[in-house]
């Protein structure tokens, strides 16, 4: 019997595997051992270079680099963003990632190694990215990391990034001025990368949000040309791209360096400030950048117990809670430190301008010995708004605010107030209400507006906005109990043109607007 022969099957193709490999932030001796492996057994290294053909990532892992290799250049089209392709500038680095992509998979379909080389970290700004997007969906890939330039410029400068409870903020340069500066302003500590022609605008965030006497400035971190210092005192002019600002740890902060003191010796005295924050009604969500660079940047906390205590403790920030009823008091205690060269923040619940410290701390202000003493205020999201956002919009038309509490001025203003605003037709936000010592005003307050008020007007109670204890509720100006209001919440009485609706499949939902548009007549 004739032996059968056999059926062919096929040999699959070889597959090769994608190396990403960091290389840190420009020494060699930083490379890692795992690194060094890689580059030295690969068939085929990848890098990045600009039209002149000079690679820094080639320069870096040169010593290890073996005869017989192949070299994959990968050069840039362009290096700016003045470019005549019909997509644009993104449109001409897309069409190179791709044609560099198929470059490597042509190798990688061969059954080569490939490894492609990136400065710092392949997975931080690096250019890797683009073909790890590409192809490791493809073929076996393994991505090695590196020490970032980042923690390279931190280590040159001597200084900490983070400690404790802190938080490290990462920002391109290129940002808007507007919202660097924001970001800065609320950061603990932050690293602004990709300066160069981005740096006047990086400096002028920097200026803007308070922290340009912190910034220090590295170049090209463990390379030759290394340059670091103060950004304050660096030329624009000469600002390359491989460099980048930090702002280090407040925690871990050390005294400036002999030489980086000299200067500040001839400012003279230090001058201290006040600046009042406002917290917003509850919580972080609530708190502005602004106000959490303010409050970042204290040296003293000052304020009622129940705000301070909203404060996240900052090691080294003294803090100074006091009762609720000793404004005066309190705004002299906090001038009293500025002038001692320190910087203060008063805190208050949502904006410090409305019914709270901003008034008082201006009023001692205005006096002598206080009145060269630098103050500012932090605005702060107010109880109003907040509760008006949580029930819709119906503060959507003209509205006043008014103080039910007659511990700063008679009942009898308060009462001719609410008169005067519910004939004007105006919506009212209507601020301490009630408390455990003074439980009839708001009985009061309803009964006058009833004189100019049909008992449906859509009134919204609101407590604890933003708080653990929330509560919104829409009732009418008849059905309003005093019983259920306390100082913790804040009623808001609408005008003759506010509506209320329900909203959702079964209508559980209520929503209350005043419409921007007034009758006629």
């Amino acid at each position: 019997m004739p032996t059968p022969t056999p059926v062919p099957t096929s040999v699959p193709a070889p597959t090769g595997r994608l190396y990403g490999v960091g290389l840190g932030p420009g020494d060699p001796s930083l490379l890692t051992v795992r690194a060094v492996e890689v580059i030295a057994s690969a068939d085929v290294v990848a890098y990045h270079s600009a039209r002149h053909g000079r690679s820094i990532a080639r320069s870096i892992a040169e010593r290890h680099l073996r005869p017989g290799q192949i070299e994959e250049p990968l050069v840039y089209p362009v290096t700016t963003e003045t470019t005549d392709h019909p997509g644009g500038y993104r449109g001409a680095l897309e069409e190179f990632y791709e044609e560099a992509a198929a470059r490597l998979a042509a190798h990688l379909d061969a059954g080569r190694v490939v490894a492609v080389l990136a400065e710092g970290d392949p997975f931080f700004y690096s250019s890797y990215q683009h073909m790890h997007k590409r192809l490791a969906h493809r073929y076996p890939t393994e991505v090695v990391p590196g020490v970032t330039s980042f923690s390279a410029a931190s280590a040159r400068l001597g200084r900490p990034l983070v400690e404790g409870e802190e938080t490290l903020t990462i920002l391109p340069g290129t940002l808007p001025e507007e919202e660097l500066t924001a970001r800065l302003a609320q950061a603990d500590s932050a690293v602004v990368m990709k300066l160069g022609r981005t740096f006047p605008a990086v400096r002028g965030a920097l200026e803007r949000s308070g922290r340009l006497a912190e910034a220090r400035y590295v170049e090209r971190a463990t390379m030759a040309g290394e340059r670091t210092g103060r950004v304050a005192d660096v030329d624009p002019e000469s600002v390359p791209y491989f460099s980048l600002a930090v702002l280090p740890s407040r925690v871990a902060a050390l005294p400036d360096r002999p030489e980086e003191t000299a200067r500040d010796e001839a400012v003279g005295e230090v001058v201290g400030e006040v600046v009042v924050v406002g917290l917003g009604p509850a919580g972080p969500l609530w708190l502005t950048p602004e106000a959490r660079g303010a409050l970042a940047a204290a040296e003293d906390v000052v304020g009622y117990t129940t705000y301070v205590d909203r404060v996240p403790v900052r090691p080294g920030q003294c803090r100074h809670a006091s009762d609720n009823k000793v404004e005066s008091e309190r705004a002299e205690f906090a001038l009293d430190l500025a002038r001692q060269g320190r910087r203060v923040a008063v805190v208050s619940s949502g904006d410090p301008g409305v019914f709270a410290m901003a008034s008082a701390v201006l009023e001692v202000a205005a006096e002598d010995p206080y009145r060269e003493v630098p103050v500012r205020v932090v605005p702060g999201m107010t109880a109003a708004h907040a509760a008006a956002a949580r029930a819709g919009a119906p503060l959507g038309h003209d509205y006043a605010v008014v103080s039910l509490s007659d511990r700063l001025k008679p009942w009898e203003v308060i009462a001719e107030r609410l008169r005067a605003a519910a004939a004007a037709d105006l919506v009212l936000a209507l601020y301490n209400p009630g408390s455990r010592s003074r439980l009839w005003q708001v009985g009061k307050a309803r009964d006058v507006l009833l004189e100019h008020r049909a008992p449906e007007t859509p009134v919204v109670m609101a407590r604890d906005v933003g708080g653990p204890e929330e509560s919104v509720r829409i009732v009418t100006l008849g059905e309003l109990e005093p019983a259920e209001v306390d100082m913790r919440t804040l009623l808001i009485v609408g005008s003759t043109q506010t509506r209320v609706a329900r909203r959702g499949e079964d209508g559980a939902e209520r929503i209350v607007w005043t419409p921007r548009r007034y009758p006629e007549g």
